[in-house]
Parts: C-alpha cells; structure tokens; sequence
C-alpha cells in the first residue's frame, strides 16, 4: 500500500511511534530525577536545562533509529534483514508497551515526590524551588556560636554578628537580613534551604567565636543557601585587638565572592573611634543586658556603657545607646525622677550629635528625643528622614521613619515603607504590628486582621498584638470577638486596656460605666491619654478633650500615638483637636483640618 495511510501503518508495524513515547518518557522521568539531585550532587544549575536541550536534539536521530531497527530476542537488528513475522512484531509491542509504561510510572513517581515530599521538607532540596525568585546577591549572617564555654560571653559572639551586618549593608547591591530575622535560626535545625527561603536570600553566614584571654579564634563560612555548598570559608586567629580587622576583611571577602563593591566607610558604626576593646566590650555586654526591657536591666547596662564612654570618652554610638536607654527608664519614672533621666538622655544624644554628625544613629537618636520628649513630631520626621539618607540600607532607619510617617498621618507612606523594611527583616512581630496600625487608619480591616495574624504566628506571645485586635472589633461593633480577644492578651497593661475597651460596646450601659470607673481609677495619672480614647469610644467629646489635657500637662508620652488612634480621630474636625496638634507637633497647623479619615 502506497501513500499517508501506507506510511503511517509502516510507522506503527515499525513501533517508530511506540519507541518516541518511550523517549519522551524517558527524558521526562530522567529530568526530574536530575532537577531534584542537581543541588545534592552540587551539579550547576544549568545541569537539567541543558539535558532537555540534548534530548530534543537527539530526538529526531532516536526515531531514525528506531525506524531502521528492531529489538529482537536474538538483540538488534536492521528491520529490513528479518523476514515477515506478525507474531514477533506484536512481541516487541507488548514488551514496548510494557517499557512504556514503567517509565511513565517513574515519571509520576518522582513527580509526586517532588511535589508532596521533597518541597514540604522531607526531601534534600527543600524549598528549592522557590529560590528561583530569590536574588542571588543576597545573604543572611546567622548568629555566630559561642564556642567559649561561658554562656555569659554570649553578648560578645552576637555583638560581632551585629557588626557584621551593619558592615555588610555597605555593600552596593547586597540584600542584608536584620538581625532579628536571622537570630531567629539560632540553634536551628533547619536545613540551609529551609532557612535560607524562610528569610529569601541564596546565601547564609555562619560560624563561631571563641575567645581565650587575649587571642580570638573566629571561623567564618558562607554556603549557598539551596544546598549548604561553601561558597567561602576562613579561619582566623589572631588577637583579641584584631578583631575589627577582622571584620573588615570579612565583609571584603563576601564582596568578594559575590562580585560585588564596597560602598565606602559604614554610617552606622559600633566601634570606638580610639580602638579601645575594653570600651567596645563594656558597649556589647552593656547593650545586651539593656535589651531584656525591665527597669534593672536598663539600670545595669547603663553603668556599663558609661563605662564605655568612661574608657573612650569620644564613643558617639554609646552616647547614643545611653540616651536610648535612660528615656526607656525614665518613661518608667514619675516626677522629679523622671525629668532628671530625660535630661540625661538629651545630654547624651546632643553629645552623640557633636562627635558624629554625619552618623545615620545621631541623627535617629535626635529624632527619639524629638519624637518622645519633646514631642515634636515633624522636626522628629525631618531627622529621620536624614538618618535613612546617610543609611539607605539599614533597616532600622528605614523602620523609624516609617513608623514616624504613621506618626504624622502619612499612614500609607508608612505602609509602603514598612513592607518594604520586612523584605530585609522579614520575621518581626514588631513591624507587622505597626504595619496593622497603619492598615487600620487606612480602613483596611482586614489586611490589618492579616498583618497581626502573621505577627502572631511569628510571636504568639508578643505583647499587644490581641488589643490591636479588640481595636478592629470594636470598630465593627462585634462585642462577642473584642471580649474574646481582650480575653487572649498576654500582658496585663494591654489586657486591663482591651477588655476596658470591649466593655464600652457591650451593649450593657452599666458594665461599661464600670469597666471605665475601675480603669480611671487604677490609671489615672499614668494613663491619662488610654482614658480619653476610652471617652471618644463612647462618643463623649467634652470627657475625650479633658483627659487629653491631661495628658498634656503629664507630659504623657502616648501622646506621639495620636494619629494612630482611629477613636479620637472622630473628632479631628473639632477645634480643640487642631489646637492639640499644634502643641505637639504632630502637623503643621495649616494642615489640622486635613487628616484623612481613619
């Protein structure tokens, strides 16, 4: 028989079409199989693409193969050398059938596995195809283990991981995880592909420090994140007074092997202008005491920093730290002792400001003192503003400027500014938390109710995270969610607030009567603004402005909070609230009648 139907049938007796199905499932099956071992083998990414591409090439010359011969019992041989034989032909067809078969199994087999095994964890590339969206220069530096017996030498090994990172930023085109984020994989199990895809960067930093006498041991390794592959490794043992060179070729080194330039000199350095290792010590162990937030803990970090300053009398980021610090204090304080700690605090961040005023830190410390003490909230913005500028890769700047844009009613300025923050700092509780206050001003209620779910997820026990909450419901009226809520807040302060809160939509007149009475008793001369949110909830206008009074002439911190209260904003085109506004600095009284309504 001559022509198309001819040919085909010589196809199908010649089993051409049956040996390019198994081809093509062979090439499927055997690329998935090199997709998922390439990392382990540490084969180049490129490994499978190119396979796929030889196989379409090789393609053509199989089917020519198969066409000129067959498979027999007898092993190969040319189609045209054997005689006419109906049963062998539907033999081989079976057993081609069979081949077929099998191989698309495989294919299945390993799909499945690549699907619901090896990306769920259980699996050597873990994550890894999510790294496809990952840039490549890019690194986390997890927190350095302390390898020198004594757990108290902690603050030294994660002072020196801190360094790192602020000396990393530096580097032009590098994304740098926040410290936050990375010391979250401290004592981590999880694989570098887990880690690295949790905080979306290709390379991860670890290593150790120990630290005996006056010799210092540190080992540095960067691995590629998709695989655990070093990248560049080093071990250094030198003296204790080295350690700043150390870390300066650390950095250099990781510029290295990523390609990438330095950006110059950091603006944001914690080391002591006179080299002083004592002073720089007495800096780390002081500051890691002082971030455990308790009244004693600010206290016994404080003496150490004066130490510090008393050692290297020139240490601008301590006088910086000790203003931080003696506000956090003093807002624990009331009367006379309270001024005294403000005034200290202001002393030190003026002095901070003399020594370095190019310093990113100076000029966010300035803004503390604006912000909080003297409540000046655009003055507060503007030095902000000035500290990302000297340091557009710090996430800390970039994270108080976006609070303070919250601060003076830029709310989606902040919103956009805080996800960008979270791309280099992607697991802090303490940001997603302002990133729902933001939401919440912006009347978005339920991208704000997202915002604190995945700040609980990443923290169920964060402080406050269940009042912001009970502000959504009580802004939906939903009585029945803000008291379960109210219900679930972990620290007491907010929840005596949330389920005071609660109770003024409960629908119960007398409860909420109560419910206010009890807190303005146990509150009034501490929390004189909570009160009068309180009033605006119950739409008490003339009680709402009185207790702000008060808070004014308490010198109440929560004051900064006013443009994150979606309460008192009812009543933003009251008089007395831009007379308010004035005194504290929040906008320019031009612009008192123009706040976006919550």
């Amino acid at each position: 028989m001559s022509g198309p139907i001819g040919f085909f049938a010589e196809l199908k007796r010649r089993h051409v079409v049956r040996a390019g199905v198994l081809y093509v499932g062979a090439v499927w099956a055997l690329a998935q199989g090199i997709a998922q071992l390439t990392p382990v083998v540490g084969a180049p990414d490129w490994a499978a693409r190119w396979f796929l591409v030889a196989a379409g090439i090789g393609f053509p010359f199989w089917l020519v193969f198969a066409w000129f011969y067959e498979f027999t019992s007898h092993g190969l041989q040319r189609e045209s050398e054997l005689p006419p034989d109906p049963a062998r032909v539907h033999s081989t067809a079976r057993k081609l059938d069979f081949a077929i078969i099998a191989v698309l199994a495989i294919a299945v087999v390993l799909l499945l596995t690549n699907t619901f095994v090896w990306r769920k964890g259980a699996g050597l590339n873990t994550a890894a195809a999510d790294f496809t969206e990952i840039p490549g220069k890019s690194v986390a530096v997890l927190p350095l283990a302390n390898e020198s017996g004594d757990p108290q030498q902690d603050y030294f090994s994660d002072g020196l991981s801190e360094e790192l990172i602020s000396d990393l930023t530096q580097i032009n085109g590098l994304k740098v995880i926040g410290k936050t984020s990375s010391f979250r994989f401290r004592h981590s199990s999880d694989a570098p592909a887990q880690i690295g895809a949790a905080l979306g960067v290709a390379n991860l930093i670890e290593g150790s420090v120990r630290q005996s006498g006056q010799r210092l041991r540190i080992v540095v390794d960067m691995i590629r994140a998709r695989d655990g592959a070093s990248v560049w490794s080093h071990t250094f043992d030198r003296d204790l007074e080295d350690v700043f060179a150390i870390q300066s070729e650390i950095g250099a080194a990781v510029a290295n092997a990523l390609k990438i330039k330095l950006l110059g000199k950091p603006v944001v350095s914690e080391r002591p202008p006179g080299g002083s290792i004592a002073a720089y010590g007495a800096m780390l162990q002081g500051r890691a005491i002082a971030r455990h937030g308790t009244p004693e803990a600010y206290r016994q970090g404080i003496a150490l920093l004066e130490k510090a300053v008393a050692l290297d009398s020139r240490y601008a980021y301590v006088y910086g730290l000790l203003s931080n610090y003696w506000i956090n204090l003093g807002s624990t304080f009331t009367g006379q002792a309270q001024q005294q700690a403000f005034a200290k605090a202001r002393t030190a961040a003026n002095r901070e400001y003399e020594l370095a005023p190019n310093s990113a830190s100076a000029h966010l410390d300035r803004a503390y003192v604006l912000s909080v003490l003297d409540l000046d909230q655009m003055a507060a913005l503007a030095e902000y503003r000035q500290a990302l500028a000297l340091a557009p890769n710090d996430e800390t700047s970039m994270a108080f400027l976006a609070l303070q844009l919250g601060t003076v009613g830029r709310w989606q300025d902040s919103a956009d500014l805080y996800r960008h923050a979270l791309v280099t700092d992607p697991l802090r509780p303490d940001w997603y938390a302002i990133l729902a206050d933001d939401l919440i001003m912006l009347d978005r209620l339920d991208q704000a109710g997202q915002a604190l779910d995945t700040a609980l997820a990443l923290q169920a026990d964060f402080p406050g995270l269940h009042q912001q909450q009970v502000v959504i419901d009580v802004l939906r009226n939903d009585f029945p969610a803000a008291q379960r809520d109210a219900a679930q807040e972990t620290a007491g302060d907010y929840r005596s607030w949330a389920t005071a809160m609660a109770m003024q939509i409960s629908g119960n007149q007398a409860r909420a009567d109560s419910a206010l009475r009890d807190y303005q008793t146990r509150n009034a001369s501490s929390q004189p603004y909570v009160i009068a949110s309180l009033y605006a909830i119950r739409h008490e206008p003339d009680k709402t402005f009185e207790w702000l009074d008060r808070a004014w002439k308490q010198h109440d911190t929560s004051l900064a909070v006013l443009f994150f209260d979606p309460f008192i904003l009812r009543y933003r085109n009251d008089p007395r609230f831009a007379a308010l506004a004035r005194k504290v600095g929040v906008m320019p009284p031009a612009a008192a009648d123009s706040v976006a309504k919550p």
